[in-house]
């Protein structure tokens, strides 16, 4: 009998069938499977209790009902418990089938598959050209790829998006400085963008210190809006130069994107959003400025959404609602998720809710829109993580001290190796860590950063896993000849800590699930955690190599398993892995 991935998934299609047959229950009624106290069974069926009381009915009796109608199996025992909780203990020779069905890759890619597939729009990392990528951006680059990865691997279409900040009043201050200081753009030296951010904190000064300076930075800003040929040319030499730097840190990260397209690209449109949302009358004039009120909204009925200043230029209100209607017209988006500092909670609300009316008076279906958002990295003061002059950290330095603490704890170990093993393994342990410390937190909260915890071997960090990925590796190569034969004589998991680690692979489904549905990494990371803790107790307790071959076939089976979750887990945190630590 073919053996579904997600057995949770089947467990809640088969109560839901059961239900439909009972006069009782209604299209209201949620199992909510959860994983259960192993003492009880492997699977609970949670949702008995809350609908029940919903509805005015005895739980435990509707949920006698519900097991009676449940065709027999001998994949489980299911057992009744407290009111109404319906537990599912899996056979041994179930598991045994399962694990010998998801025990390679491909298997187990194929069957993550979404039930309703859609298409995705990720708009995450977004820099601003003309800087340098600071610390701050790593959150938003790393949760945004992390979530691309899960979604593609549940069977959705994801386009990644970088939507740049390039175009917008720091561009007038930039470009009245170049011109003042008369600089040649091709003649920056060797770190042009950091050439470019003293001249735009020069020109800031001026035009905070002379009038007559910020009048020239706004024209320079009107005239570059405007089409401006010279302006043009200037922003697009900084746009080239500033994608140039975004890419080294892309490339150290292991991050791509499909388009890159900043403000600038939608200037051409922002001219047709003022005339239709003044015509559909959800934006108003006010002291110059046109500005939606959201009446409905405690806060926003008189915080205003401005989406043209009062000078006339635009801002990225206006580009945002640009942005968006592209992304439903041009790439038929059904969902969009924008990764961003929780600092920027009130302007997406804004966003979201003018985008609803704005779409609703056009009469276009909008597409479902989520904010992904996320805390502050602290320094271990419990303060913003900042430079000893107080400057935002450069994530490039960022990135390459963690290579260079890896490779320091790389030569330590293995003091044999040529530099370029160093070198190779030093990248993938600690860009993986600074990854992981990352994306093991909850988001919402704020971090603390410790290179100490995070290239820690023990613990919840990515060097733990990867250690425990490159553990099974060396089991496998000490095996003379192929270890296939003896996997397939695997007998079911019989001792406790076969079981355990059995157990605990069956849950992965469900972990990919919430991670997924909850738009939060930590889900995943926290277990694979628990997945290389349990085998590593597996690996310490039941030995591997022994004479018995259908003893050493399921001990096989559960490392050569759990390398492939804890390989495809990692994968999709945009965490590489290697065969020897």
């Amino acid at each position: 009998m073919e053996r579904p991935h997600d057995i949770a998934q089947q467990i809640n299609d088969l109560l839901i069938r059961a239900a439909d047959s009972i006069s009782e229950f209604n299209p209201d009624f949620d199992p909510q499977i959860r994983t259960a106290d192993e003492r009880f069974g492997d699977f609970q069926a949670n949702g008995i209790l809350p609908f029940a009381k919903k509805n005015n009915l005895n739980p435990r009796q509707l949920g006698e009902k519900l097991i009676a109608s449940l065709p027999p199996s001998e994949d489980w025992e299911i057992s009744l418990a407290g009111p109404g909780f319906i537990n599912f203990k899996l056979s041994k020779e179930f598991l045994a089938q399962w694990l010998k069905t998801f025990s390679n890759k491909a298997e187990i890619k194929k069957a993550m598959t979404a039930r309703e597939p859609s298409k995705i729009t990720l708009d995450f990392s977004s820099p601003n050209t003309a800087k340098q990528m600071h610390v701050g951006h790593i959150r938003s680059t790393i949760i945004g790829e992390s979530l691309a990865r899960l979604m593609k691997l549940v069977g959705h279409e994801v386009i990644k998006d970088n939507h740049l900040g390039d175009w917008g009043t720091q561009f007038g201050i930039l470009l009245y400085a170049i011109k003042r200081e008369k600089v040649d753009l091709n003649q920056l030296g060797t770190e042009p963008i950091a050439r470019l951010e003293e001249l735009y904190r020069s020109g800031n000064q001026w035009t905070k210190e002379d009038e007559n300076a910020l009048s020239c930075a706004r024209d320079e800003l009107v005239k570059l809006q405007g089409g401006n040929e010279e302006n043009l040319s200037l922003w697009q030499k900084i746009r080239d130069l500033s994608m140039q730097s975004f890419d080294q840190v892309y490339e150290l990260l292991g991050v791509s994107f499909d388009h890159a397209h900043g403000e600038s690209f939608y200037r051409d449109q922002v001219d047709q959003i003022y005339l239709s949302l003044v015509e559909h009358k959800i934006c108003r004039e006010d002291d110059g400025a046109l500005v939606v009120f959201h009446p409905e909204h405690k806060r926003f009925s008189k915080q205003p959404f401005i989406i043209r200043k009062s000078d006339g230029a635009s801002n990225y209100a206006t580009t945002d609602l640009a942005t968006l209607s592209y992304r439903v017209n041009e790439w038929k988006s059904d969902r969009i998720i924008y990764v961003t500092d929780g600092r920027q909670r009130d302007h997406f609300e804004q966003l979201f809710l003018t985008a609803e009316k704005w779409f609703d008076a056009e009469k276009r279906a909008i597409p479902k829109l989520s904010h992904v958002w996320f805390g502050t990295i602290l320094g271990e003061d419990n303060k913003a993580i900042k430079t000893r002059d107080g400057e935002p950290i450069k994530l490039i330095d960022l990135l390459n001290e963690a290579i260079r603490r890896a490779s320091e704890m790389v030569k330590e170990k293995n003091p044999e190796l040529e530099p370029e093993e160093i070198q190779r393994r030093a990248s993938i342990i600690g860009i993986g860590a600074v990854k992981y410390a990352d994306l093991s937190q909850d988001r919402t909260l704020d971090y603390v950063f410790s290179w100490e915890k995070m290239l820690a071997m023990q613990g919840n960090t990515a060097p733990y896993l990867q250690y425990a990925v490159a553990r099974i590796h060396s089991i496998f190569r000490k095996i003379d000849g192929s270890p296939e034969d003896r996997i397939e004589k695997a007998r079911p998991p019989e001792t406790e800590a076969e079981r355990k680690l059995a157990r605990k692979l069956l849950f992965f489904p469900l972990a990919i699930e919430q991670a997924t549905r909850e738009l939060k990494p930590h889900f995943l990371c926290t277990y694979l955690f628990e997945l290389a803790t349990e085998f590593s107790s597996f690996y310490n307790l039941d030995k591997v190599m022994v004479p018995e071959v259908e003893t050493q076939g399921i001990r096989l089976l559960l490392c050569r398993t759990t390398q492939n979750y804890l390989e495809i887990g990692l994968d999709m945190l945009g965490i590489e892995t290697l065969s020897e630590m």
